[in-house]
């Protein structure tokens, strides 16, 4: 099946609360877990970047998960970006998060250099997927961790459905609308790893780690 592109940007108002107010302690909990043993090595304090950050519940896991550790997260959503302040300063972390605004590759962050980049779920929204490894070219120190956690594309769009059905069914409608859309969008392996290779970033690890999920892993 052909990779159908969805929109890059999540920032209708419906859409971002159903983001907000869902569930997501599952698959981010596993995020978070696999991060930890991807990166064994990773120091207990630092500077993270969240790529994609949306409404922050990566983030904000992160932080908990890493107390020693700021993380400022990017995200083009405003809508989004909204709900995330609000999380962050209910989760009691407006020192230790920052948000900001910025659409990818344009926007800045606070910081030049980041000891870790990690990204949950923004590769499938983005037409040209240069613009992830560029950021983080961009913004990554010479040995920074990377991680990075996204959907695969199923076989087909029945297939699709089929997890729709498996994993969201009692999910909102625009929820399993955004899924459903998100499946058909993901990059499979093969062409994640060309996508390594090309931005010269091919030492980086890469697998399968659900029927839907892969991560990829590793230093600068």
């Amino acid at each position: 099946m052909e990779r159908i592109p969805e929109p890059d940007l999540m920032n209708e108002a419906a859409q971002a609360l159903a983001y907000a107010e869902a569930d997501f302690s599952e698959p981010h909990t596993y995020c978070i877990d696999l991060l930890k043993t991807s990166l064994p090595d990773l120091p207990k304090s630092g500077a993270a970047l969240d790529l994609g950050c949306g409404t922050a519940d990566i983030s904000i896991r992160f932080a908990r998960a890493f107390p020693g550790w700021t993380v400022d997260g990017l995200d083009g959503a405003a809508a989004m970006l909204a709900h995330g302040h609000a999380a962050v300063q209910q989760a009691g972390l407006s020192d230790r998060i920052h948000l900001i605004e910025a659409y990818l590759p344009h926007g800045s962050a606070p910081r030049d250099r980041y000891d870790l980049i990690f990204s949950n779920s923004l590769l499938h929204h983005l037409a040209d997927p240069n613009i992830l490894w560029q950021s983080i070219h961009r913004w990554a120190k010479p040995d920074a961790w990377i991680f990075i956690m996204d959907l695969m594309r199923p076989d087909s769009v029945d297939q699709a459905a089929q997890f729709v059905q498996q994993y969201a069914a009692n999910e909102p409608d625009i929820l399993q609308r955004d899924f459903y859309n998100s499946l058909l969008a993901a990059y499979r392996i093969e062409e994640v790893q060309s996508q390594l290779q090309q931005a010269q970033l091919s030492h980086l690890s890469l697998k399968s780690v659900s029927d839907r999920h892969y991560v990829l892993w590793g230093r600068l």
